[in-house]
């Protein structure tokens, strides 16, 4: 699936000259451990620096227990009641409906057979759902970089809500997750701010092995790393197309001229499908515009300590330091990335709501980014029908949480060895399966 150039790195494969499209936190990723098993590795992104686009200011959660599929059997039930909501979790204009399908029976098993799968640790059985990408080097690199806050707090504000978590609590520990469910006192415990709107929730699932922190700091630094290894960054050049002849790529057109490589990752999130679809490759990963705030700390005390998600709203509020993060809602919208004051209005209001003087609103920074969404909720990643073209896409709202484990297996698979894990499910094949 490969070009060889006949030079042996240190493993004793063949180093290759490899092309990364995309500087966000895959690519970046992908850029890393390609450097680290031999290969001349180059990064091209529109953007002036890495992690500028969906992983800028996102939710910041590392969220391998909380990974659940958004087009499963319930949503299409929950997006009418949304409807009705002042402060609606997601958006769907009806030129866009079209584009999820809902999923039967039979695919939501599908969907928990592929998408999540028990790991084991050096020291003993898996405690956690990760969406079979290595869990080892996500930890590894993650801890490496930054300090992780543990925890993550899913809230309950109605009855119906906490009682309906059996179902996934089930789930979780037949998947070895650690978890408690916690009355509005344990609730308290965990999050002490929380106190002070203790009427307006009834209980919650902690998550104690899902982490926070700042995705877009993370991804910079872990560039750094990256060019400490070797790999050459080229900013402000955007792709125009990929070079197609025959069954492989020839080269990769920018702006300014056409670069050319042995092998070539596509991770461009949400825009994949754009440059994937003139050379034939058709891909279903949509964008899905999502939105959040950064809101400055006044009090301390008042804000929460790690990430609480707000289950009626399907916001996240993630302390980073000295500001809390409030990120969530769904917009199919296309490519715009026109900021709504409306989506904004849910974010304060949440934030506002449960945690009154924790930030302040006034001076909150407001961004919206395209999550590379798939139907069936897993990532496309692994080779194409195009000997020497890969693809790293499609990870959702999962990116950051399944970023360093991409990047081990998609070194792995281009460098020709074992990936260690089976990638059925991941891979473009499973849609030339469907078709037929």
């Amino acid at each position: 699936m490969r070009a060889s150039v006949g030079v042996r790195c240190g493993s004793g494969l063949e180093r290759m000259k490899v092309l990364v499209l995309g500087a966000g936190v895959i690519g970046v990723s992908a850029a890393y451990e390609l450097a680290g098993a031999g290969h001349e590795v180059t990064v091209i992104d529109r953007q002036t620096a890495p992690a500028l686009e969906t992983s800028f200011a996102n939710a910041g959660e590392v969220s391998p227990g909380y990974s659940a599929p958004w087009a499963g059997p319930s949503v299409p039930l929950k997006a009418i009641q949304w409807l009705a909501m002042h402060y609606p979790p997601a958006r769907h204009p009806a030129a866009h409906r079209c584009r999820f399908h809902r999923l039967g029976p039979g695919d939501a098993a599908q969907l928990h057979r592929g998408a999540l799968r028990d790991q084991q640790d050096e020291d003993g059985p898996a405690r956690r759902v990760q969406p079979r990408l290595p869990a080892r080097p996500a930890r590894h690199h993650r801890h490496r970089l930054r300090r992780a806050h543990a925890g993550h707090l899913q809230l309950f504000r109605t009855q119906k809500q906490f009682d309906a978590s059996a179902s996934d609590i089930a789930v979780l520990r037949e998947s070895g997750v650690a978890l408690e469910l916690l009355e509005c006192a344990g609730c308290i415990c965990h999050e002490p701010a929380l106190a002070q709107v203790r009427e307006k929730f009834v209980g919650g699932l902690l998550l104690p092995g899902d982490e926070t922190g700042d995705c877009f700091k993370f991804t910079q630094r872990l560039a750094l790393l990256a060019a400490e290894r070797g790999v050459a960054f080229r900013f402000t050049t955007p792709v125009r197309g990929i070079v197609r002849k025959g069954d492989r790529v020839e080269g990769v057109a920018t702006a300014s001229d056409t670069l050319v490589a042995d092998a070539y990752l596509v991770a461009l999130g949400s825009y994949s499908p754009l440059i994937l679809r003139p050379i034939g490759i058709r891909i279903p990963v949509y964008p899905v515009k999502g939105y959040s705030i950064t809101v400055p700390i006044v009090d301390a005390s008042g804000a929460p300590e790690s990430t609480v998600m707000d289950e009626t709203h399907k916001v996240a509020l993630t302390r980073l330091g000295d500001r809390i993060r409030v990120g969530g809602t769904a917009e199919l919208a296309g490519y715009t990335l026109k900021l709504h004051e409306a989506r904004r209005n849910t974010l304060t209001h949440v934030v506002s709501d449960l945690f009154p003087k924790g930030g302040d609103v006034a001076r909150a920074e407001f961004w919206c980014g395209l999550r590379p969404m798939r139907p069936d909720g897993t990532p496309v990643i692994g080779p194409t029908p195009l000997a020497n073209l890969f693809l790293a896409t499609g990870h959702g709202t999962l990116g950051w949480t399944m970023a360093a484990g991409t990047g081990r297996v998609m070194a792995d698979v281009m460098s020709g060895r074992s990936s260690g894990i089976d990638l059925e499910g991941l891979t473009i094949d499973r849609y030339s399966r469907a078709r037929r």
